[in-house]
């Protein structure tokens, strides 16, 4: 009937894996929860060894990372159900019917996305800038989902028919963080698959420091230059991407990069503090692009 595929990397996933497996059991459909830790050889698969203790519940720890694309491949692999359930590991289950809700919409989709949203307040300022930029950039209502159906697609909190990820499958290709989901979004754009968005949020419980997050979201513009020069996606379906061939048209690539040459430092100081800005946060990734590009 469903399984449910949870990728995780140096986390404890045992209390998102309690509470999904209380209410698989309270639902009465078959099940099985399987969770794939990315080779970070991290203590806390010490308690998620536990996990196995469940019924039906099982956790796999790699010995090399593969990244997060091959992650979810190989989970896939080995789910023995029709129906996909991929949740990232940081998830927190904050609905009582969340599973319930899946099951009323599984018969006439092929692929449903619950959402994401973050917690109303953050623990520590070095958090500012991901809790921001989640909480005004990518929390988004059904309603605001559904004015841009595939762009609003992300594979956290994510219901497939196996048949259908098996067509598409994500990029291997892409062994560091970035832009995975963005890829297979654009994959299902171009399919004639049912894609419906239904209110079931889960919450984002791990909030990266801002360094950290700076870093990450410069790795997966990386990885968008590379899906660009690959012509893997159509740049229209990327808004940054967009921007960057309208500011080629004008000429404006070579003064971005010099932009970010001389004021990067400037920039990354300030999104690190307890205020950042994120009209400075998009420059800073614009002119980051126009550094890298030729």
């Amino acid at each position: 009937m469903l399984s449910i595929l949870i990728p995780v990397y140096n986390y404890n996933v045992s209390p998102l894996v309690e509470a999904l497996h209380k209410q698989c059991l309270e639902c009465k459909i078959e099940f099985e929860i399987i969770c794939q830790d990315d080779g970070s050889n991290s203590k806390l698969n010490k308690a998620n060894n536990k996990i196995n203790l469940l019924e039906n519940c099982f956790f796999i720890s790699l010995s090399e990372n593969i990244g997060l694309s091959s992650n979810r491949n190989l989970l896939a692999s080995k789910a023995k159900y029709s129906n996909l359930l991929y949740i990232d590991g940081d998830s927190i289950v904050i609905n009582k019917s969340y599973i319930q809700n899946y099951l009323d919409n599984i018969k006439n989709s092929d692929i449903i996305h619950g959402g994401r949203i973050h917690p109303i307040i953050v623990s520590s300022n070095k958090q500012k800038l991901r809790w921001k930029y989640g909480k005004i950039i990518e929390d988004k209502t059904v309603s605001q989902r559904n004015l841009a159906i595939y762009k609003t697609l992300l594979f956290n909190n994510t219901l497939i028919k196996k048949e259908h990820f098996n067509q598409i499958k994500f990029d291997s290709s892409l062994t560091k963080y970035g832009h995975e989901d963005t890829l297979f979004a654009y994959e299902v754009s171009k399919s004639n698959f049912n894609v419906k968005h239904i209110d079931n949020a889960i919450e984002h419980g791990d909030i990266d420091e801002s360094k950290i997050f700076i870093s990450k979201v410069k790795n997966s513009i990386n990885n968008l230059i590379l899906l660009d020069q690959q012509n893997k996606i159509n740049p229209n379906f990327v808004k940054i991407l967009g921007f960057y061939y309208s500011l080629k048209k004008y000429k404006l690539v070579i003064p971005g990069g010099l932009f970010f040459k001389i004021f990067n430092k400037l920039l990354f100081k300030q999104l690190c503090s307890q205020n950042p800005s994120l009209f400075l946060f998009n420059l800073y990734r614009i002119s980051y692009i126009c550094s890298l590009k030729k």
